[in-house]
């Protein structure tokens, strides 16, 4: 269990396996890692829902990332998190057109 091995496995799109990883990681995590962990979740999340088509969900967990990723800007622990951001909000406009194709989130 690792935030490493979570960010290979969304990198790799394999989204499902990473928002297990992640919350695995984020279940031990001192509290000021915790938002960060759990930001990363979403993500992992969201892209997962928009691969199944659900909307909805997708459109939750992205709005839920954005809330606890925003104050680890720009960069935490390896993660560039301005540019992820960007990627989320990107995903946002994407699904407000109608369309739940999303490139995979530069993570």
């Amino acid at each position: 269990m690792s935030l490493k091995h979570g960010v290979d496995l969304i990198r790799a799109g394999r989204y499902f396996e990473a928002h297990e990883e992640l919350e695995d990681e984020w279940h031990g995590a001192p509290e000021s890692e915790r938002d960060f962990l759990q930001g990363l979740v979403h993500v992992a999340v969201a892209w997962h829902h928009a691969s199944l088509d659900n909307r909805p969900g997708c459109e939750r967990q992205l709005d839920k990332a954005v809330r606890r990723l925003r104050r680890y800007q720009p960069q935490h622990r390896g993660v560039d998190v301005a540019i992820l951001l960007a990627d989320v909000r990107n995903a946002q406009w994407t699904i407000e057109s109608g369309s739940l194709s999303l490139p995979r989130p530069r993570v």
